[in-house]
């Protein structure tokens, strides 16, 4: 099984594109910094900034489930899929090609 080039995948895929997957919509922007409702929970807080994301680094935080990482593990944790088979999943939603590594 081929491996996946998961640097080029980071590079070509933006956190606004997994954002829009994922239909969020921040409740306030800070320049790159966006908050709103956490996307991998169903959040009935008050609280409807408990996710912050920095669109610009790629990283994102709940700050109640606790969960944090960049567009490729946001996309895993949203999807429930491992790593490798979320990266192709994200792909294919995209539209784009998967950047396969062929040699080792």
């Amino acid at each position: 099984m081929p491996g996946v080039d998961f640097d080029k995948l980071r590079k070509q895929i933006t956190m606004e594109h997994v954002l829009d997957l994922l239909g969020f919509k921040p409740c306030q922007r800070t320049g790159d910094q966006w908050y709103g409702g956490c996307p991998l929970h169903e959040s009935t807080s008050t609280r409807p900034r408990c996710f912050s994301v920095n669109v610009a680094i790629s990283r994102y935080r709940c700050h109640r489930c606790h969960r944090q990482g960049n567009q490729l593990e946001l996309w895993a944790a949203a999807t429930k899929l491992p790593l490798y088979q979320a990266a192709i999943d994200l792909c294919h939603a995209l539209g784009m090609e998967v950047p396969w590594i062929h040699r080792w």
